[in-house]
């Protein structure tokens, strides 16, 4: 539980406050002045809050250079260079104020002072500076003991796979379990399944065996082995094999023909009727349990599959969390729905602590977004807004944070789902992203293509991503600089407005 609680923060001078709504001026001359101080304040603010973000060009001068990518974590289409790392980091100490990217932000820990005096050093003279690059490459390359440790101790709290790694413990009524015993049966692993399903049969067979041979001992029937004037109730039943021997006949109807009940006594035709009838209760539990789990539609989940990352990028003016999935099967789901859960632990005001805290992630449940005609690989997206639990996340305080996220894909098997049956069968497919599994600043790339009259799916670029050009920032601050940019922007309509006024006398 506490490896889903956040990161303290490192370094927040990067962050910047946001100025209060200006306030009109009064006068042409002071509305000069206020323009031109906000549009500095802006300026300033946008480059500390964003210093990959695209700003304008400068009227009358030059256009500024393109802007470098975003700190991201690589993906299947991009790797990272350990020389451009090492580059970024000469530049950063001699630049005062400055933030350096590198491409692969998580691939660069913090080196611990242990690492650091393990280093050997060498007098200026003798150390090079490729020595010292190819030295700090190798550091960076490597991951230091405490990203390593933190790696090893984190816990899922569902596999990629779709198994939830929660064990119950400590259970009190077992006969809760008893109560519900074909659904106790059903979820049984197959060799506990098997074994109750053989002795079902073989205790019952071997229970009225016994009875059958106690009653042939009491009635006398084994002292007259082979006495043709005596009446037996079970024929040829003189020991306890021969008695087995008729349980199982009887049960399963077999009838050889050589040992069977007579009319000689009333036991023996109660026991037949009771046999009968505990076996057919015995044969509809155990066909039944094991059509349910044979037809069970557990299997089908695994070839319905799920990006391994999830990507952050804007999509129509908007940040947006994205993954994509796939179904390998022609035969598709019928009614597929999709739906999102964050695990997060919290404290609360008055100091309770949440552990593993549910939380909804909106797929377009409003907008019916949420229910999917998965004939091909869709990219579900996430709109980060203010509803969203991302919405004042960054790509700074996304490597602090500890999360993940359940994605459940649920559908009707189509096999199953015909109108004449009464119900289909739901098949349920999971899966899991933590926060070292998004990629801040990418997109999918398409795996769709037009060939020979039809579409075609190319499931080797199902994983593959590639970068984009994305601000760091947070949603929050990005709706906060938009709300900037447009008060800017009516102060300058508000300021010609006034200078196109004609002068009266």
């Amino acid at each position: 539980m506490l490896a889903y609680l956040p990161r303290p923060p490192t370094d927040s001078s990067w962050y910047g406050t946001f100025p209060q709504k200006p306030e009109l001026p009064a006068a042409p001359g002071a509305l000069v002045e206020d323009s031109r101080q906000q549009a500095s304040t802006a300026a300033a603010k946008r480059s500390a809050l964003m210093p990959n973000y695209p700003s304008p060009p400068c009227r009358g001068g030059t256009v500024p250079d393109e802007p470098s990518l975003l700190p991201s974590r690589g993906s299947v289409a991009t790797q990272h260079r350990p020389g451009d790392l090492s580059r970024c980091l000469l530049a950063a100490p001699q630049e005062a104020g400055t933030h350096c990217y590198a491409l692969h932000t998580l691939s660069v820990p913090n080196i611990p002072s242990s690492v650091r005096s393990k280093t050997p050093t060498r007098s200026a003279g003798a150390t090079t500076p490729e020595g010292l690059q190819t030295r700090r490459r190798k550091l960076l390359e490597d991951d230091g003991p405490v990203v390593q440790a933190s790696k090893r101790q984190r816990q899922r709290y569902v596999t990629k796979v779709g198994k939830c790694q929660v064990n119950l413990g400590n259970i009190q009524e077992k006969k809760r379990f008893l109560s519900d015993i074909f659904t106790t049966i059903v979820d049984l692993k197959y060799r506990w399944f098997l074994f109750v399903f053989m002795m079902c049969y073989i205790v019952t067979w071997v229970v009225f065996g016994t009875v059958y041979f106690f009653d042939a001992w009491v009635r006398g029937d084994i002292g007259h082995r082979g006495d043709p004037e005596w009446r037996a109730c079970i024929e040829n039943v003189d020991d306890f094999i021969s008695a087995l021997l008729f349980s199982v006949e009887s049960q399963r109807t077999i009838g050889y023909g050589s040992r069977m009940v007579t009319a000689n006594c009333a036991e023996g035709v109660i026991l037949l009727m009771a046999q009968s009838i505990v076996g057919s209760m015995i044969d509809a539990l155990m066909v039944g349990c094991m059509f349910v789990k044979i037809s069970r539609p557990k299997k089908r989940a695994q070839t319905l599959i799920f990006s391994k990352n999830c990507v952050v990028s804007r999509r129509d003016e908007k940040l947006c969390l994205m993954f994509r999935v796939g179904d390998l099967r022609d035969s598709h789901m019928v009614d597929a729905k999709i739906r999102a859960k964050l695990i997060k632990s919290r404290q609360t005001a008055e100091g309770e602590f949440i552990p593993l805290e549910q939380s909804e992630l909106n797929l377009g449940y409003d907008t019916g977004e949420d229910r999917l005609f998965l004939v091909e690989p869709q990219i579900i997206c996430h709109v980060i807004n203010r509803h969203s639990p991302f919405w004042d996340m960054s790509a700074e305080s996304l490597r602090r944070e500890q999360f993940e996220i359940i994605i459940i894909l649920e559908g009707i098997v189509e096999a199953t789902g015909d109108c004449s049956l009464a119900a289909g069968m739901t098949c349920q497919a999971r899966t899991s992203y933590t926060e070292d599994e998004i990629l801040w600043g990418y997109r999918f790339e398409p795996c769709m293509s037009l060939e020979k009259g039809a579409f075609r799916v190319d499931y080797s670029r199902f994983e593959m991503t590639f970068e984009v050009q994305t601000p760091a920032a947070s949603a929050k601050e990005l709706h906060e600089l938009k709300e900037l940019e447009q008060q800017e922007h009516s102060m300058l309509s508000l300021y010609w407005d006034h200078l196109l006024q004609p002068c009266t006398p």
